[in-house]
């Protein structure tokens, strides 16, 4: 039997098989046996600290370290905590021209889409712009990439909102509600961090990218029919966000419930967004279109309300937006008491999805710039970057992909893009929010559900359809899970099902048998190559997985 290989390795295996033939056969055509050496024996100490190494430190972050003066041993130290020490060396004012637009983009795009999001968190919508505010800051300082753009994002605050009013209800308790949430936050930092410090960012693996594809279109759907309360007008909305609840609900208001000029409001500006959409995607170089879509449409909408003062005819508006930036937060942390065990179970889950999702955006843009990121020091500036938020009175914040396609195309050349934007929102928080108390619901919900349909990658399910059932049957299941139960039971289902592929992998692992090409010293799968033909009198095997003692009488069996 061959050893294990994958498909990409068939070629190099053969190739090696062929050599090693070629050196083993002898003039007079046989072959002779060589005998099979063992490896070294080690102490049993050596042998846990090998697999330690192996396992957790394969890249061997300590090599630049070695036979280093001591002050170098310390900068390279602090380079590695703080990036920034690194590339702002080599920082011109050409790089900062490019972010400067950057910023200026995205803050113009993070603006109105924070407010929406703290309402879809259950926060009032200052925390959302407090959230667009101080953890861009921390992540410029200590991040590794340089186009992913940092804040609040719709998948991860409607299910901190979800996981959040489970426990207390907003509207009853906003004060402790507010509170579990900056320690939710906190813990959730706590999380991200440790992962990338104990290099644990393995475990975010084990949710495929199937599942999250299905995870992610079941939650848009169900963010965007969460957003029919502020499209249509209604005031008795359910709490519940499976699609059965929330069509009933919706059904239930349509004779008395709904207000016609909320409805004008809302679909006029849904269609002007989707239009600057669908112009930005015709012609990339009008990427600028769709990023200041939503704040045209939130200024003009909230001018229009102010002057016919829509507000007396049943459209609901923003109201009121605290002034000023965060204010400390540490002491409404739950350290203490029932709420401690419930900020730390909802931290973990959003946390996890957070760094999912950063992680994900992150290392697709690093991939089109030909750049690397570490996925270690990443959760580390992600976590850290939610501990100081969940002290300056901010929500999870992580990497939001519209805001960093739009900061890609804009031309940002590094985390300063960030800190632009940052200062752009602390200039809105200190001037311009009194500006908004007329700004009309129906807006932000629209700029929501035009945000949330590009997290529906219908091509990408396609494909998977195409190459893998059972990893479409991952996506479907939660998909499903999502919008016909709630976003943690479909969460859990992506889990069970990631898991469940995992292990009938190692269980069950793929066998076939392999060919040789005419004419060449090359073996392939019978199945996929119709030319390869059996070698006469010889069976060769391949086994697509290691073999261990779950598999081993399944592959003896085969």
């Amino acid at each position: 039997m061959p050893r294990t290989v994958s498909d990409g390795g068939e070629a190099l295996d053969a190739e090696i098989a062929s050599r090693t033939s070629s050196h083993r056969r002898t003039d007079n055509g046989h072959q002779p046996g060589y005998k099979v050496g063992f490896p070294p024996k080690k102490r049993l100490i050596d042998e846990f600290t090998d697999a330690v190494k192996e396992t957790f430190f394969a890249d061997d972050p300590l090599r630049e370290y070695r036979d280093q003066p001591r002050y170098k041993k310390v900068l390279l130290g602090l380079q590695h905590i703080f990036p920034v020490l690194d590339w702002g060396r080599h920082y011109t004012f050409r790089k900062f021209r490019g972010d400067f637009i950057s910023g200026l983009t995205i803050a113009s795009l993070c603006i109105p889409q924070d407010i929406g999001y703290s309402k879809l968190a259950g926060l009032l919508p200052q925390y959302g712009l407090y959230s667009s505010f101080v953890p861009p800051l921390i992540y410029a300082l200590m991040g590794s990439s340089r186009d992913i753009a940092i804040g609040p994002v719709a998948v991860v605050s409607l299910l901190l909102g979800t996981l959040l009013q489970n426990e207390i209800d907003p509207n009853k308790n906003r004060d402790e509600y507010t509170r579990l949430a900056f320690t939710a936050t906190f813990f959730a930092g706590v999380t991200q961090a440790a992962l990338g410090f104990f290099r644990l960012g393995f475990i975010i693996e084990f949710l495929s990218h199937a599942a999250i594809i299905g995870f992610m279109a079941g939650a848009a759907i169900t963010i965007a029919l969460q957003q029919l309360k502020g499209f249509l007008g209604i005031a008795n909305f359910t709490k519940k966000t499976d699609i059965i609840s929330v069509m009933k609900s919706v059904w239930e208001n349509v004779h008395h419930g709904w207000n016609w000029q909320t409805i004008l409001i809302g679909a006029s500006f849904l269609a002007f967004l989707l239009v600057a959409k669908y112009i930005a995607k015709k012609n990339k170089k009008l990427f600028w279109v769709a990023a200041i879509a939503p704040l045209i449409s939130v200024i003009i909408s909230t001018f229009f309300v102010y002057i016919t003062r829509a507000d007396k005819h049943g459209v609901v508006i923003v109201k009121y937006i605290k002034r000023g930036i965060n204010p400390p937060s540490a002491n409404l942390i739950y350290f203490t008491g029932p709420y401690l065990t419930k900020g730390f179970r909802i931290g973990v889950v959003a946390g996890m999805i957070g760094l999912t999702e950063a992680i994900a955006i992150g290392r697709t843009f690093a991939g089109m710039k030909d750049y690397q990121i570490d996925g270690n020091k990443e959760m580390i500036a992600l976590g850290t970057m939610n501990i100081v938020g969940s002290m300056t009175s901010c929500y999870v914040a992580t990497g939001s992909f519209s805001r960093s396609a739009v900061n890609y195309m804009a031309g940002c050349q590094t985390a300063v893009s960030n800190i632009v934007m940052s200062m752009v929102v602390m200039l809105t928080l200190e001037l311009i929010t009194p500006l908004f108390k007329y700004t009309p619901n129906a807006i932000l919900a629209s700029i929501i559900i035009s945000a949330v349909l590009g997290l529906i990658d219908y091509h990408t399910a396609y494909l998977i359809w195409k190459v893998d059932k059972l990893d479409f049957l991952a996506c479907l299941g939660a998909f499903f899970g999502v919008i016909f139960s709630s976003v943690e039971y479909g969460l859990l289902i992506a889990v069970a099902i990631s898991l469940a592929k995992i292990l009938l992998q190692v269980t069950r692992p793929r066998t076939v048998l392999l060919g040789n090409l005419p004419r060449t010293t090359i073996y392939r799968n019978i199945d996929q190559y119709p030319e390869a033909t059996l070698v006469p009198g010889v069976v060769i095997v391949r086994v697509d997985s290691a073999i261990y003692f779950t598999n081993s009488n399944y592959v003896k069996d085969r």
